[in-house]
């Protein structure tokens, strides 16, 4: 995408001398919403200090960009913020002579070797770490179908207090689980693979338009704050309506959609195929795909489990279509309970950590597939690795099955022109 980038410098004032930084900001497409990103660019002759506002590689963290709340926030105060907290702790220095080892590339080695029980290893190797914004059943459920699921070093679970799905945080701490930290602060986040967003904000008060913008409201001071703090994460989204709030969370974030998806048909594709194998000796994989509503449609693969041919969903036809009617049948009533659903969460995290590259039916941008002009996200199948998601080839439908999915479409394409993101 496009975007605009400001160069230039900001004066420094320290031991009664003024310097001149020079230093560059990134504007998003998401910008003034979401704040820009901040680097230093040293010259030939300076070296970064890392420090508490700065990172080895010059990426610039102030409590302004961590907070940052349009209209209130600028990038004028922003500049202004940055040249006072400089001035407390100055984040560049002159480099010294090349006779003279440079002391700060000895202190960056030594910062990045870590020692654990086997010795010595490099920060290179990163701890995973994954994180749960959102209390509740459903946060509580994907904490625990995590921990259990999934290899992890920390898991750290936000209980965010605008929430309406708050709860369990109290208990976590008091039984102190292994691995697990809990927080009610969103800069825990940072450094996470995967971030997992349950937070709902619901009021049966109201009518349904204005309970989804408030859930929009509510991510607009969380999503660009998590993606500050861990800008190479994967957002995973559980939050209702599951493919409008991934649609808002994709706007609101500036990340590629291949990193930005939601929960969405996986728990009905998982059911699908469980029910194809075992109840009807179909060993074929199956996916659900559309909205997570009354319009979602199944779909099965050309090829079998055991086979070597790569996955590609099977066009409509009438052969098929009984089949999965009849597997749809023995799949109802099943609900979409916060176990379950944490669970499905917890199989798409494993994913992703282990790039396993496996096909989960996920809520993902679907403009282009298949004829879908609308800018617009429900469940599609997907290859899932740790660099993301990649969408299956679109097929022809049948006219039911097209049908479903082109109301959809129109249905979420309406419902997020009424919103403000």
């Amino acid at each position: 995408m496009e975007l605009l980038k400001l160069t230039g410098v900001i004066p420094v004032k320290y031991d009664g001398r003024s310097y001149n930084f020079p230093i560059e900001l990134w504007l998003l497409y998401s910008f003034p919403f979401t704040p820009p990103i901040c680097l230093l660019r040293p010259t030939s002759n300076m070296v970064i200090r890392e420090g508490k506002h700065v990172d080895a590689k010059g990426r610039i963290h102030l409590p302004v960009l961590h907070n940052w709340d349009h209209p209130r926030s600028s990038v004028v105060g922003l500049l202004n913020e940055m040249i006072s907290k400089f001035e407390e702790d100055p984040p560049l220095s002159s480099r010294t002579t090349e006779d003279t080892k440079d002391p700060h590339e000895l202190m960056a080695y030594v910062s990045n070797l870590k020692i654990n029980d086997g010795g010595i290893r490099h920060h290179d190797q990163q701890n995973i770490k994954v994180s749960v914004v959102g209390g509740g059943d459903l946060g509580m459920a994907c904490v625990m179908s995590i921990l259990s699921k999934c290899n992890v070093d920390k898991l750290v679970f936000i209980d965010v207090a605008e929430s309406s799905s708050k709860g369990g945080a109290t208990d976590l701490e008091i039984f102190n689980l292994p691995k697990v930290q809990v927080s009610r602060d969103i800069s825990s986040s940072a450094g996470s693979k995967v971030i997992v967003v349950t937070v709902n904000s619901w009021n049966n008060d109201e009518s349904y338009v204005k309970v989804v913008q408030t859930n929009v409201d509510l991510y607009r001071g969380i999503i660009p704050n998590l993606v500050h703090l861990s800008p190479n994460a994967i957002l995973l989204i559980a939050s209702q309506p599951v493919d409008i709030m991934t649609h808002v969370a994709w706007r609101q974030s500036g990340l590629p959609p291949t990193r930005v998806i939601g929960a969405g048909c996986n728990l009905d594709s998982e059911r699908l195929s469980h029910v194809l194998d075992i109840n009807l000796n179909t060993h074929k994989p199956a996916w659900v795909i559309g909205e997570l509503s009354d319009n979602k449609v199944p779909v099965i693969s050309n090829v079998g489990l055991s086979s070597n041919g790569a996955l590609e969903i099977a066009p409509g036809s009438n052969s098929t279509k009984p089949l999965l009617d009849r597997a749809f049948d023995l799949m109802k009533n099943r609900g979409q309970r916060s176990w379950s659903v944490g669970l499905s969460v917890a199989d798409i995290t494993n994913t992703i950590l282990t790039d396993k590259m496996k096909i989960h039916s996920i809520s993902t941008l679907a403009q282009g597939w298949s004829g879908i002009s609308a800018e617009v996200f429900l469940s599609l199948p997907c290859i899932m690795g740790a660099n993301g998601s990649a969408r299956l080839a679109g097929v022809t439908l049948g006219p039911e099955e097209d049908s479903k999915l082109r109301e959809s479409v129109n249905s979420l394409f309406v419902l997020m022109s009424q919103i403000r993101i």
